[in-house]
């Protein structure tokens, strides 16, 4: 018995030679538009589907397949004497494999003069309806909307047949599909503001947020346990992540990640991709412990190192250059435990260094300057019942910063002072990081209060032999009262970096200028919880 092939495509990617290819395996082949007249100046025997409908394309290309003769063909059940006597009654023939994919929404409305009525025409209708008739019957239709399935398709059909598993695989493919095409469309109509309606002719105008909001995301492994081990969990990757996002990782050696593996590494990553410089950080349940700039690789890790090398045990290490075997055998030699080190790339030596710690996970992560600081557009954070979104905090400062103190900062003590709020943009809130010389010197992160944070990240210098005098000291949030700024000095820090906006800045202001110290303010706050 011989089969049917309806297609209609607006991605021709290889669709011409999938079609040869079914051709040559003596499949009917029938077609809609403009994929038939590709077909046919191909050279290629195929029935445009206005000949079976006995309908021509109407409306604008709106109503084309919307027909029994086409969708009669596509759900009929072959196993059923009563479907199969309905089509020889009306004269349909059935469909075995149809290959469709949508109208370009997604492209159309990224584009910034997108009106409202450009946006409905590459809304698909015939498309989606074709594709979930054929997914729902995946037993007798296979049903295909990407050219990377041509291959398989093809090889199970020159071997015989296609088989259940490959149809029932591709028909799972096609309703995430729909399903994505339409969380898209109501995503783009409901973030349009009132009135958008009168003006279909017109760029709409669009909220930030729409009402509906939709997200898929694609199971890419299960693990073995969650945050601890009495939980399940799964780790799930947008379809289109940015170049520069973790989720783009490869892993080249060590054991499967772990959850928590994943979210100090998002936290490791987000965090040295953030300086320009070759850079390292070492990042402990979800808080930096050590951050530096250096020369290299090899310097940043050296400095990020001493800041904390108690709590670097069995951290997350992060590098925003290609490691070298140098810096791996700078690890080893410090016998220092890591469970993920994380790079653009790792020289083959590199590799050889660590081949024989096989449980020590290396990730390659692309990156290059026009992603470096590319960021999620959305954070999300989940609540009982319900969804925070918000915009990413991945700005360093909005406008100018400004010397509030009557001392004003060194030149060494500016750089040190925007080291400082960069690294306290990675800290849990209350921040207060200290920093000299490119190097974190001590990191106070998630206390409820900022004196009490302030005194941790001065125990922690201490206890990693490090001196804070002449420190530059970034707050994430402003000093409430002038306490907060003493503790700091009095444990050695000349400059301090904080938002300001506190009803009392006038007090901590005065305080910094008793003390001798330039302060300087941001204007931005960068609280993480």
């Amino acid at each position: 018995m011989s089969l049917t092939a309806l297609l209609s495509v607006s991605d021709k990617t290889g669709i011409v030679e999938f079609a040869q290819a079914l051709n040559a395996q003596g499949v009917r082949l029938l077609s809609t538009g403009g994929t038939a007249k590709l077909l046919a100046d191909k050279g290629l025997p195929v029935t445009e589907v206005a000949e079976i409908t006995g309908f021509p394309e109407m409306l604008d290309g709106r109503v084309k397949t919307l027909h029994p003769r086409v969708h009669g063909g596509i759900l009929a059940r072959r196993d059923l004497p009563e479907h199969m006597a309905a089509l020889k009654e009306h004269g349909i023939d059935t469909i075995d494999l149809l290959v469709v994919n949508l109208y370009p929404f997604a492209q159309a409305t990224a584009k910034a003069d997108c009106t409202l009525e450009n946006a409905i025409e590459n809304i698909d209708i015939g498309g989606p309806t074709m594709l979930r008739a054929a997914a729902k019957n995946w037993q007798d239709v296979a049903v295909i909307i990407d050219p990377t399935d041509y291959e398989q398709v093809l090889s199970e059909l020159k071997a015989g047949q296609i088989t259940r598993t490959t149809k029932f695989g591709l028909a799972k493919k096609v309703f995430a599909h729909t399903a994505a095409y339409d969380g898209m469309i109501t995503n783009y109509l409901t973030a349009l503001e009132a009135g958008s309606e009168l003006k279909t002719e017109a760029v709409p105008a669009k909220a930030e947020y729409p009402a509906v909001y939709n997200l898929q995301l694609h199971k890419v492994q299960g693990m073995r346990y969650g945050e601890n081990p009495h939980q399940s969990a799964a780790f799930y990757r947008e379809a289109t992540p940015g170049v520069s996002l973790l989720s783009n990782w490869s892993q080249i050696q060590g054991k499967e990640l772990s959850f928590n593996n994943i979210a100090d590494a998002d936290a490791a990553w987000e965090c040295v991709k953030a300086f320009e410089a070759p850079a390292c950080v070492i990042i402990k349940h979800a808080n930096p412990c050590g951050v530096a700039i250096g020369a290299g690789p090899l310097e940043a890790y050296t400095k990020a190192l001493k800041t904390d090398p108690t709590s670097a045990f069995g951290g997350i290490m992060a590098f925003n250059r290609t490691v070298d075997a140098d810096v791996i055998e700078a690890i080893n030699a410090n016998k220092q435990f890591v469970e993920v080190v994380i790079a653009p790339k790792f020289t083959d030596a590199a590799r050889a260094a660590y081949a024989a710690k096989q449980n020590v996970r290396l990730l390659e992560v692309p990156l290059d300057d026009a992603s470096r600081k590319l960021s999620n557009a959305l954070d999300f954070k989940r609540v009982g019942g319900g969804m925070l979104l918000q915009s990413a905090d991945n700005i360093d400062l909005v406008g100018d910063i400004k010397v509030v103190s009557k001392v004003q900062p060194t030149a060494q003590q500016l750089k040190d002072l925007l080291f400082a709020w960069t690294v306290a943009r990675f800290v849990k809130s209350n921040a207060i990081v200290f920093c000299k010389d490119g190097m974190t010197m001590g990191v106070g992160a998630g206390q409820m209060s900022r004196l009490d944070s302030a005194r941790i990240a001065s125990i922690k210098a201490g206890h990693a032999n490090l001196t804070l005098q002449g420190t530059a000291v970034a707050s994430d949030a402003f000093f409430p009262f002038r306490d907060g700024l003493d503790v700091v000095v009095d444990a050695g820090a000349t400059s301090v970096i904080h938002p300001g906006g506190s009803v009392r800045d006038d007090e901590v202001i005065a305080a910094a200028d008793e003390r001798g110290i330039a302060m300087v303010f941001t204007g931005t706050r960068h609280f993480r919880h």
